[in-house]
């Protein structure tokens, strides 16, 4: 809880981030008149827009809260999380960035499972991998609603209830009026600010422990193995880590449904280097305070933390200036906004546009229906967020694991890979379900123990990739006639 005397300070910051914030729906909302505006922003997005847009969308809440805590807790064993930014990014803009947008240009699209749907001509896939998307949304936006609220009850005081209903309201009035071209500057707008944010709390982190070499030291001296290239995770479990949130990026929905915006999709050649720079002064946050906090415990300057994900709260109200502090917070809740606005467009998409089509049906109006999904799938979330906060953590686990292990080898792997077929994509996304869903449930019930350093999302998304490439090789027959013809035009491109 933030001490009384500062809560006047960070209300007024607060206040004041949410006003821009609503400006710049208002403005996107001006701008916002077909379909295509709501869930693609009419394809007009710029390079560097892009790159921003999506690291504030990619960095959550995450990054400010549970990174530090993870790396308090374990060392610099938790980098691998953090690793595979930039070999991802440079395969995003290679392997999908691209494609995804000449797919684009030559067919009308405004989802990913449009651009499964076409890459094998199949509505049952894309009625499929709407599915997984949209039980993953409502997972991700429930956890991230619950951390908002947490973050807005330390805030104002108003209790976890009403601040999850405060913090769902002032993100759904710019998404719903405005649609992904509100999120999109909403998007620049706080990625600039986590970026600056992070990069000032960094500095105040390496001069509190008096460099990052000393800070080093005092880990070896007092518990060495923090400081070990491993941290105090087994060598399975860091690669893990950088196994799952490497390949694993790629199948993330509301990353790479951005790709579609890009205006110019000839200048991608350097979306990796500003998208990698940008995600590196922004992730300085996530090393600097977890090390920094840990050093200062083990040298006995402050006292053992009560939980892990106190560390950067602590570390705020102990080194940094108060309105720094005040800063931070904002920060922490535009991360959590973007992360949630990118949510709300492709689950309100999946409903409007995915599953109607799917089923062989188009919807009328797909502006106006758009906007009434986002509402209540957003409410639908914000309900779960105060269900459990047990059940909030367990749904938020193998969310990401459903966009990875159902998308990434239908979607990544399906648009640059001629063998692919029909089959081998369908098999791939309901074992990616069946897989997550089953042995997460298995694990959080605790019917069995996982071994040392084996998570449920690398297995799932292990599964999922034999499956797809088994089942394609069987069927390897029907490969040709489920490519079409401007499909192998985009992808020889």
């Amino acid at each position: 809880m933030i001490p009384s005397a500062d809560r006047p300070l960070v209300i007024a910051v607060a206040l004041a981030y949410f006003a821009i914030v609503a400006g710049i729906g208002v403005y996107a909302a001006r701008r916002t008149r077909t379909a295509s505006d709501f869930f693609v922003a009419g394809q007009g997005i710029g390079l560097v827009t892009l790159a921003i847009a999506a690291m504030a969308t990619t960095l959550s809440g995450f990054t400010f809260i549970g990174g530090p805590g993870l790396v308090y807790s374990v060392g610099f064993g938790a980098v691998f999380i953090i690793l595979p930014a930039s070999f991802t990014n440079t395969m995003g803009a290679s392997v999908l960035a691209r494609r995804l947008r000449l797919l684009a240009s030559v067919r009308e699209m405004i989802t990913i499972p449009d651009a499964i749907a076409a890459r094998f001509q199949s509505r049952a896939v894309q009625g499929w991998s709407a599915t997984a998307i949209l039980i993953a949304v409502v997972s991700y936006m429930g956890t991230n609603l619950l951390a908002m609220g947490l973050v807005l009850d330390a805030t104002f005081g108003i209790g976890l209830g009403p601040a999850i209903w405060l913090g769902t309201l002032v993100v759904l009035a710019y998404s719903v009026t405005g649609g992904i071209l509100a999120g999109i500057y909403n998007d620049v707008f706080q990625g600039l600010l986590m970026a600056g944010a992070s990069a000032a709390v960094f500095w105040y982190a390496m001069d509190s422990g008096g460099g990052m070499a000393n800070i080093s030291r005092t880990l070896l001296t007092h518990d060495a193995a923090l400081a070990s290239p491993w941290g105090k995770l087994s060598p399975l479990a860091a690669l893990s880590f950088f196994f799952v949130f490497g390949i694993g990026t790629l199948g993330q929905p509301h990353v790479a449904h951005k790709y579609f915006m890009l205006r110019d999709p000839r200048r991608l050649r350097w979306f990796p280097i500003l998208m990698s720079l940008a995600m590196t002064v922004t992730l300085l946050l996530f090393v600097g305070v977890g090390v920094a906090m840990k050093a200062q415990v083990l040298s006995g300057a402050i006292p053992p933390l009560s939980k892990p994900d106190d560390a950067t709260p602590a570390f705020l109200w102990a080194f940094t200036p108060k309105p720094l502090a005040a800063l931070v917070l904002s920060a922490v809740v535009a991360a959590i906004m973007s992360t949630v606005s990118s949510f709300m467009s492709i689950g309100a998409a999946a409903c409007t546009h995915d599953l109607p089509v799917a089923f062989g049906k188009r919807v009328g109006d797909e502006l106006w229906w758009g906007r009434v999904w986002t509402v209540i799938l957003t409410v639908l979330a914000a309900c779960v967020a105060q269900a459990s906060n047990t059940l909030v953590a367990f749904l938020g686990i193998f969310g990401w694991g459903l966009f990875a292990s159902t998308l990434v080898p239908a979607l990544a792997i399906g648009l640059n890979w001629k063998g692919a077929t029909r089959a081998g994509a369908l098999a791939s996304i309901n074992t990616g379900l069946a897989a997550t869903l089953g042995i997460e449930s298995l694990a959080y019930f605790k019917v069995f123990v996982f071994p040392s350093g084996v998570t449920a999302t690398a297995i799932a998304l292990v599964l999922s990739l034999l499956v797809f490439f088994v089942v394609s090789w069987f069927t390897r027959a029907t490969a040709a006639s489920t490519l079409a013809e401007d499909v192998r035009r985009v992808m020889d491109a």
